[in-house]
C-alpha cells in the first residue's frame, strides 16, 4: 500500500466527486486483504452536506469497484475533511495559509510541536507564527499536521497571560 495507491485512488474517483461540484481533498487506504478501508474526503466551496456525501459515494464506489490498484475488497467511507484538516501534501497547507494550525515534527533535539498561524507554505516547507516567532518547518519532518478550529469568541488581549499569572501563584 502507500502512495502510489492512493494516487490510483485519487485518479479513479476524481471524476465522479467532481461531477457532484466537489474536488477530492484527501484518500487514504489503510490495512490488507479483507481489512483494507479506503477513505475518500470530499470537499467545495461552501462545504458538503450529508446529501452530497450520499450522491458521491454512489458514484466513488462504483469508481473503485473498476479500480485494479485497489484488487480485492474494500471498506469505504466517504466524508468531507471536517473543520480541523489534516494537512499531509503541500497544497494543504497553501490553502490553509492565514488559519491557526497545530504541526509536530522531527529535530535534532527530539520532537517539537508548534501552534499558531499558518503564514507561508511552497512545495518543500511551511512557516508558522507564534507568539511573534517564525517556526519554519520542512514537511519530511512532520509527524503530524492540522488546521485547528476555534470555538467561540477569542480571548481578550492579555486574558491568557492573566490566567497564566493566577496559575502560578497558586
Amino acid at each position: 500500500m502507500g502512495a502510489d495507491v492512493e494516487a490510483a485512488v485519487v485518479r479513479a474517483v476524481a471524476p465522479a466527486v467532481a461531477a457532484h461540484g466537489c474536488c477530492v481533498y484527501d484518500v487514504e487506504v489503510t490495512g490488507a486483504g479483507r481489512s483494507r478501508t479506503v477513505r475518500v474526503f470530499v470537499d467545495r466551496d461552501g462545504g458538503v452536506d450529508l446529501d452530497t456525501v450520499t450522491a458521491v459515494t454512489q458514484g466513488v464506489s462504483d469508481a473503485l469497484d473498476a479500480c485494479a490498484a485497489l484488487g480485492g475488497p474494500y471498506l469505504l467511507e466517504v466524508s468531507s475533511p471536517g473543520l480541523e484538516r489534516r494537512l499531509r501534501r503541500p497544497e494543504h497547507y497553501r490553502a490553509a495559509i492565514g488559519e491557526t494550525v497545530s504541526v509536530t515534527f522531527h529535530t535534532d533535539a527530539g520532537p517539537r510541536r508548534v501552534r499558531g498561524v499558518l503564514v507561508a507554505a511552497d512545495d518543500e516547507r511551511a512557516v508558522v507564527e507564534a507568539d511573534g516567532d517564525r517556526t519554519e518547518v520542512a514537511y519530511a519532518a512532520v509527524t503530524k499536521a492540522r488546521t485547528v478550529f476555534e470555538w467561540g469568541p477569542a480571548p481578550r488581549p492579555g486574558a491568557r497571560a492573566r490566567a497564566q499569572e493566577r496559575t502560578a501563584k497558586r
